[in-house]
């Protein structure tokens, strides 16, 4: 049906099975895996044509009333996107576009978004489902595709989502970078946003640990919690891989990762955290310091206590980075409040003293014989 050519011959098909023909299915399709900035026109428009092309070709024959169900197979990806598919979701988006336009003219037709299949699926292979299921998007069984295809026609739906969605995965990875409403109106996804954390005997005992620290100990403690946290959910074994200023972007973190370290952090500390920590904190000393700030903040009026937050403040950046400006005003606040070290006069003592005199003082105040 993508051939233009041959419609006149489907059509001639189609009238001489008479009523035989009542159900419509359009599941053809072309895979994608391109970034966006290298995608090229030709393939924009393969990717595009190896699903629109079809359908419209399909609704231009089945241009009647007569069919009990008009399906075309959509994707997840034309809904709430997916990373390398720009082509493959607008064209998943159009097909969504021409089921409510046949609605519209008083056709039949159901548009059904589908999560990724599993046995053979365009989703691809075993490293395909595991970097899908670490997202929160399982496949699914064909059985269970099947009934979800049967009660969306038996509803009559016009266009839907069908898909298999770990919530508890998929909604914090999908949130990390910019907030969505997408899912406000589905109760799963609201109770994970809302869940408190738990608090487990590893958050009691680095409280604990914190209470009776020292600001500088405390500091020490919490980086080495962000550190490894952090070189767990990259996959390392030891903290060392994660230097305390290395960005966490060039230390490779994605919004898949900045989750997982953020649930890791929960789990640490109790606290309930934004999805978006990692890139709100540009690396493990300026997160080790926001989580000083929450599990241990400075008395209010405690000068060495904001001092030391001042310290924490300023380990997010690299020594010699600060503007000069800021420099100068720290330097005349120092001025300004630490009085200069005390020195004896000139005149009076020292002025008119004999070589005699010079001994006597010296001998006095240092216990020393020149």
């Amino acid at each position: 049906v993508t051939d233009r050519p041959r419609l006149a011959d489907l059509r001639r098909e189609i009238e001489d099975a008479g009523d035989r023909v009542r159900v419509v299915v359009h599941a053809a399709g072309t895979g994608q895996l391109t970034p966006l900035t290298r995608m090229s026109a030709t393939e924009l428009a393969d990717v595009r044509d190896g699903k629109v092309l079809g359908a419209e070709n399909l609704d231009a024959v089945f241009d009647d009333t007569t069919l009990d169900a008009f399906v075309l197979f959509s994707s997840i990806s034309g809904i709430w996107g997916s990373g390398g598919q720009g082509a493959y979701a607008a064209a998943n988006a159009a097909l969504d576009a021409l089921a409510e336009q046949r609605r519209t003219e008083g056709r039949t037709a159901t548009s059904i978004a589908w999560g990724p299949w599993a046995e053979g699926g365009m989703s691809g292979g075993a490293d395909a489902e595991e970097h899908l299921g670490r997202r929160g998007l399982p496949l699914m069984a064909p059985h269970r595709a099947l009934l979800a295809l049967e009660e969306a026609l038996a509803d009559d739906e016009t266009a839907i989502v069908v898909a298999d969605l770990d919530w508890a995965r998929f909604v914090p990875a999908y949130t990390a970078l910019r907030p969505s409403r997408l899912f406000d109106e589905v109760p799963e996804a609201r109770e994970r946003e809302t869940a408190e954390p738990a608090v487990s005997d590893r958050v009691g005992a680095l409280r604990a640990a914190l209470t009776a620290a020292t600001p500088a100990d405390q500091d020490r403690i919490l980086l080495d919690v962000v550190r490894a946290e952090a070189a767990a959910a990259l996959g390392h074994r030891s903290q060392d891989a994660v230097r305390a200023r290395t960005g966490f972007v060039e230390l490779g973190f994605d919004s898949l990762t900045a989750v997982e370290l953020r649930d890791r952090i929960t789990a640490s500390t109790g606290l309930r955290l934004p999805a978006t920590l990692v890139f709100d904190h540009p690396n493990a000393a300026a997160l080790a310091a926001r989580l000083r700030t929450d599990l241990a903040p400075a008395p209010s009026g405690d000068v060495a206590a904001e001092v030391d937050r001042l310290e924490r403040a300023l380990a997010a950046h690299e020594p010699g980075q600060l503007a000069e400006d800021l420099g100068r005003r720290l330097r005349a606040l120092v001025d300004r409040w630490v009085a200069p070290p005390a020195t004896q006069p000139v005149a009076g003592e020292f002025q008119d003293a004999s070589p005699e005199d010079m001994f006597e003082i010296i001998q006095r105040e240092f216990g020393k014989s020149p």
